[in-house]
């Protein structure tokens, strides 16, 4: 964009929201009915949007294109096909038909969202009416544990909402936090139908990778007594699941000098050994440096996870001008991992790791890639790990409507919400062989390595438990998340053209978080042959519907944790197996506490006229925010660790305008234009910091308190056509202007040099003289967003006989970004010039359906380009990033009877696999797969 249309849009956000957009819906008018989004709507949704009486996935689509037609901004929508009937099992799966957004998954399902490039973190999720956070775990490979301030959707079963609204332009009265979309989830109102409402579901799941099959349960019922002036609802649903998810996992490649370098003794055809051991000093030098996979192996995740879910509510209408309703939403998130995992841990492990390691043969690829390595000396590791995962979330809020006279009314919402995330056992035990001859890796055939290992790895012979060099690992950990929220607003109605608002809201934001270790995690018995026989067992069948190379391990022993743990007492919390919180680095990382309270009042003005020739609808207005944030951590200060808090508080002026205009009956244009901020993650405002030593993994992070919030100005444009009922070809035009990103600043040092006592590392297996990967977030240089989004919707109920059930729904988004990644906080220290990490730059979905008043059939397609997940990468890596993904899914139901429904569905039909990469070479890092999944069921309308 060049500087005079961003003085352009500075003129927009300035002027054209008070003086031009106002005095227009003064001096002229048109009664053009608008419903646009506000926080009325979120208290009392059926005075927002003409409803649609929702009988199927044809009708779910009509009401939604409904809300977009009729919203001054750009909103997208999903609607319920019936009461309890979600058209999808899970929320953020049906969130991705809308154009600009893209999901991740976890176990098979979406856990987060990105909306037009920009990640979870920069979106918001409202749940009636009320902004809220939910926090589950997951494996490192599918984003860990979420200390953000992303929304994990994957808590809630779909069946407890009704509808879901993505605001993609900001209005002012939607509160502040948002860069790329505010989502609406909302839950079913006996009100909604006004009718006595029973509906029971139950669906049984398969998962063909698992093999195992589990229940899937939900209940509504619904009702309103004395004329519909009181209403109740409730509505429960259960879910139980079993997934394998299996694959290969390198944890990143790294250069030959690293961790000491390969044993002198080691040849490579054609290369010297300065040439093998060249150690890089920058992201400059190392296409100078040959580079090998840092752990490779293959690890198996059993998974089995029980969710429960519960939404309940109550409204009362004391008079036809009154409405109160008191909503609550509850989920219970419980879940189990089992992990077994081979790898080759000496290649990334000083002192008697590495540089006792030798090669014998290698081949080394174009891009400088040790693809095939022949090696003596080489250590390696089987681990088993069990973990308990558990989410719990409650929120409950009460609202209340009431209109004065036919012109003014008030309205009002109180909430709280709290999401606790625990997972009260985290165990790993590790068994080791030093020095194994004979091992090889071979990287040259697909994406999965051929590994072997030349010798048995079932035979508890072939493996030791050594104390200093075994590991057991507990690994305890909490967070929890609260919000509070209090809001008071108001509107009137000078006029048929002319209608002000004005608020006040409330938000009281608490984090906290902390975990338990034991003081040393190397510390353990010594097993004789013998007593490691007793507490292991052999792991066997991996590898299924994996396209293994021929010749890798499919079997091998693995402790057994539950054996090891009654033989040795190391869940007693005594003796060595003793945890701590305070006298342990890594416990003491895993502390953070933040309070943040945002106060907010705006003023808005909703307008319709008529300007050469042409209804105009929309709205303008202004929202000021204060933020008080205090954060809290260990840190080490004048060589001394300490417990640290910091406060700060900042103010905000956002303004916002909306314009619509309806060229022909079936035409509308708009513009929107916006500042809009997303403030930092949870997890980066902490003042503390984290000295971590995990096997082979060495780093040092710290959070950042005073992190700026990132602000942007943005510009919106539509076209949109709605040719007949249910039909709509549209296209719009983004573009955002974003002064800074929270980035993660990623050095590698030696731990001496980091100003930290050696105390920080007593008991573990790392020395001062380590290298050590350092991470900080800071307050990088911003750029430009731009892109758009195409969306066409078509029944084709103009074809004849059968042809007409059919229908389709297209959407496609580009996003571009270039961003600036700091290397150094010095001056003048290089940058590297990205793409905005999360952002996929193309992403397109379709689905094809077929209707009547008995079928409903449908398959969907969604696509994702890749995208960077870490710039600069770990050992002078380019990048980390995720490999593109082409998900299937389809459906089918068949009406037996007007009220019983027989249903199958399939997820993951072409067992997509997650593939993940480090280094401008597609150097492998992970590729695992989950397998498909299958439902079959009934539902029963009484």
């Amino acid at each position: 964009m060049t500087s005079t249309d961003t003085s352009n849009l500075r003129t927009i956000l300035r002027c054209g929201a008070s003086s031009l957009a106002v005095s227009l819906a003064v001096a002229t008018g048109a009664a053009h009915a608008q419903d646009a989004a506000s926080p009325a709507q979120a208290v009392e949704p059926d005075n927002a949007v003409e409803e649609v009486v929702v009988t199927g996935f044809r009708a779910s689509l009509a009401s939604a294109i409904n809300v977009k037609r009729n919203a001054s901004g750009v909103v997208d929508a999903i609607k319920a096909e019936d009461i309890a009937q979600f058209p999808d099992l899970n929320l953020a799966e049906s969130l991705q038909r809308i154009p600009g957004v893209a999901i991740s998954r976890i176990n098979g399902e979406g856990r987060q969202i990105s909306v037009r490039g920009l990640g979870s973190e920069y979106t918001r999720v409202r749940i009636n009416g009320m902004e809220a956070i939910t926090t589950t775990g997951g494996t490192a490979n599918s984003g860990g544990t979420n200390r953000g301030r992303g929304f994990d959707f994957n808590i809630f079963a779909s069946d407890l909402f009704n509808g879901i609204a993505v605001r993609k332009t900001a209005s002012a009265d939607v509160e502040e936090g948002s860069l790329g979309a505010t989502v609406d989830l909302n839950t079913a109102r006996p009100f909604d139908s006004g009718k006595p409402q029973l509906v029971l579901s139950a669906q049984a799941s398969y998962n063909d990778l698992a093999r195992k099959a589990g229940p899937r349960l939900s209940a509504l019922a619904s009702r309103t007594w004395r004329d519909g002036t009181i209403g109740a609802l409730v509505s429960v649903a259960y879910e139980d699941r079993r997934l394998l998810e299996e694959g290969a996992n390198i944890t990143r490649w790294t250069y030959g000098g690293s961790n000491g370098g390969f044993n002198a003794a080691s040849t490579l055809p054609g290369y010297t050994l300065a040439q093998i051991n060249y150690t890089p000093t920058s992201a400059a030098t190392a296409g100078n440096a040959i580079y090998h996979p840092r752990i490779p192996a293959y690890v198996s995740y059993d998974i089995e996870s029980k969710r429960f879910g519960a939404s309940g509510s109550l409204q009362w209408k004391p008079a036809d001008n009154t409405t109160v309703s008191l909503d609550a939403l509850y989920s219970y998130l419980a879940g189990t991992r089992k992990e077994a995992q081979l790898q080759a841990i000496g290649l990334s492990r000083s002192g008697t790791g590495k540089p006792q390691t030798i090669i014998r043969d290698g081949v080394v690829d174009a891009n400088n890639n040790l693809v095939y390595a022949k090696l003596d000396n080489v250590d390696l590791r089987t681990q088993s790990a069990y973990d308990e995962l558990n989410t719990e979330f409650k929120q409950f809020t009460l609202s209340a409507e009431h209109r004065f006279t036919d012109r003014f009314k008030v309205s009002a919402l109180v909430g709280y919400a709290d999401s606790t995330f625990t997972q009260p056992v985290s165990t790993i035990i590790t068994f080791d062989r030093a020095n194994s001859q004979g091992y090889s890796y071979d990287f040259r055939g697909d994406r999965l390595p051929t590994i072997l290992l030349g010798f048995d790895p079932t035979s508890p012979a072939n493996w030791s438990a050594i104390n200093g060099t075994s590991e057991v690992r507990l690994r305890p950990q909490f967070v929890e998340n609260q919000f509070t929220t209090g809001k008071l607003f108001g509107e009137y109605e000078f006029n048929e053209h002319l209608t002000l608002k004005a608020g006040i809201d409330f938000r009281k934001f608490e984090y906290d978080s902390y975990g338990q270790y034991r003081t040393s995690e190397t510390v353990s018995q010594t097993l004789t042959p013998a007593q490691l026989a007793a507490v292991s067992k052999v792991y066997s069948g991996f590898g299924r519907n994996l396209g293994l190379p021929e010749g890798n391990a499919t079997a091998w022993l693995v402790p057994d944790i539950d054996a090891y743990a009654k033989a040795y007492g190391i869940y007693s919390n005594s003796g060595i197996y003793a945890l701590t919180n305070t006298n342990n680095s890594s416990a003491r990382g895993q502390y953070g506490t933040v309070e943040e309270k945002d106060a907010g009042v705006y003023a808005e003005a909703e307008f319709k006229f008529d300007a050469f020739g042409l209804p105009f609808r929309g709205d303008a207005g202004l929202r000021q925010v204060n933020t008080q944030q205090e954060s809290g951590g260990y840190a080490v200060v004048n060589g001394a660790v300490r417990l640290v808090n910091v406060r700060r508080d900042y103010n905000l002026t956002l303004p916002s305008f909306n314009l619509a205009a309806d060229l022909t009956d079936t035409v509308v244009a708009r513009i929107s234009a916006a500042k809009t901020i997303a403030r930092p993650g949870i997890g980066s405002l902490s003042p503390g910091g984290d000295v971590s030593v995990q096997g082979a993994n060495r780093t040092f992070s710290s959070g950042n308190p005073d992190l700026d919030p990132t602000q942007s100005k943005n510009l919106d444009l539509s076209l949109e056509w709605y040719p007949t009922q249910g039909a709509i070809l549209a296209g719009g035009f983004f573009y955002k202007k974003i002064d800074t990103f929270v980035a993660t600043l990623r050095t590698q040092v030696p731990y001496n040099t980091l100003g930290l006592p050696d105390s920080l590392i007593a008991g573990t297996s790392a020395s001062s003289t380590d290298i050590f990967d350092v991470t900080q977030p800071v307050n990088s240089n911003g750029g430009s967003l731009k892109g758009f989004e195409l969306n066409w919707q078509q029944p084709l109920t103009f074809l004849p006989g059968a042809w007409r059930h059919f229908g389709y729904i297209l959407n496609y988004t580009y996003v571009s970004s270039n961003v600036e990644y700091l290397t150094s906080t010095a001056a003048g220290a290089p940058t590297v010039s990205a793409a905005l990490v999360g952002l996929s730059k193309n992403a397109a979905n379709a689905t094809l359906y077929y209707e009547t008043d008995r079928w409903s059939v449908r398959g969907s397609v969604a696509y994702r380009a890749g995208y960077l997940a870490q710039v600069p990468g770990n050992d002078f890596n380019s990048v980390h990033g995720t490999n593109s993904t082409l998900n299937v899914d389809a459906q089918a139901s068949f009406n037996i009877r007007p009220n019983l429904k027989l249903s199958v569905e399939g997820v993951n039909l072409t067992d997509e696999f997650n593939d993940q990469y480090v280094g401008a070479s597609d150097r492998l890092n992970v590729n695992t797969h989950s397998g498909r999944t299958f439902f079959v069921g009934l539902r029963y309308n009484f």
